[in-house]
């Protein structure tokens, strides 16, 4: 799909914007790019307008930022939608892309109509994955981006399905991240607060999703807040990567919401 680019303050962004209607921005996730969302907006974009960036240090996206936050990715895609004069979206949050997603719900509510959690938490990293991030962080120092994405991406996927095509699709994304966008990304997510407070407080609906067999985020840690404007679904027969693996489900269950 053909991508726009928008200069903003300290970032270029690439993002593809399709379709006409109620808006929708869709946030991938680490090491992903909009390519991720590939297999479900032509679909989306036949009933809205369907905005998804890469992020800043990902695909063809670049940024004047280092060391940067979660929360300032969040203040980078509210940037994005003042350059293309949006007042609200609907945000939904792959992984990474939820845990901005919480960032920009934190800071710039009003800007949302609703927004989701796909595959991700509003819990911090444990211990144990604080280590885990700062040793990938080495190991894109000392081996490149090649070795973090090859040992990542058939983690993402549910055993019964890593003999798909789409596997190596999402390697070859994976690929061309940036090796300075990938190891500012994982200090960022290693350094993330706790937010389940944001989904605590917040009034708008919020919608998580859970995969059935997702080996990176279980379920339990996807559906941590229970309130009446919460709604929770599980996607079958999927990884941490519902777009790919079962990209029908995942589709039924944004229309439902938006609607």
């Amino acid at each position: 799909m053909e991508k726009k680019s928008a200069v903003l303050n300290d970032s270029t962004i690439k993002y593809i914007d399709k379709g006409a209607g109620k808006p929708i921005l869709l946030l991938h996730g680490f090491c992903g790019s909009s390519g991720y969302w590939s297999e479900i907006i032509p679909s989306l974009s036949e009933n809205y307008r369907v905005i998804a960036p890469d992020l800043p240090g990902h695909g063809g996206s670049t940024t004047a930022l280092q060391n940067y936050s979660i929360s300032d990715i969040a203040d980078v895609m509210k940037e994005l939608l003042v350059k293309l004069n949006l007042d609200q979206v609907t945000m939904f949050g792959h992984s990474l892309g939820g845990y901005i997603t919480l960032a920009f719900a934190e800071k710039y509510s009003e800007s949302l109509s609703g927004f989701s959690l796909v595959h991700s938490t509003a819990f911090p990293d444990a211990e144990e994955a604080k280590k885990g991030r700062t040793a990938n962080i080495e190991k894109v120092k000392n081996e490149g981006i090649q070795s973090l994405i090859d040992g990542l991406v058939p983690k993402l996927f549910s055993p019964d399905h890593l003999d798909e095509a789409y596997v190596e699709t999402a390697k070859e994304i994976g690929y061309q991240t940036p090796p300075d966008g990938a190891m500012a990304t994982l200090a960022a997510m290693r350094d993330r607060p706790d937010r389940n407070k944001v989904l605590e407080a917040a009034s708008l609906p919020v919608l998580l999703i859970a995969g059935e067999k997702d080996q990176i985020i279980p379920t339990e840690k996807t559906f941590s807040v229970s309130k009446a404007n919460i709604k929770q679904v599980i996607i079958k027969d999927s990884g941490h990567m519902s777009m790919y693996e079962n990209p029908s489900d995942l589709i039924a269950a944004i229309k439902d919401f938006v609607k």
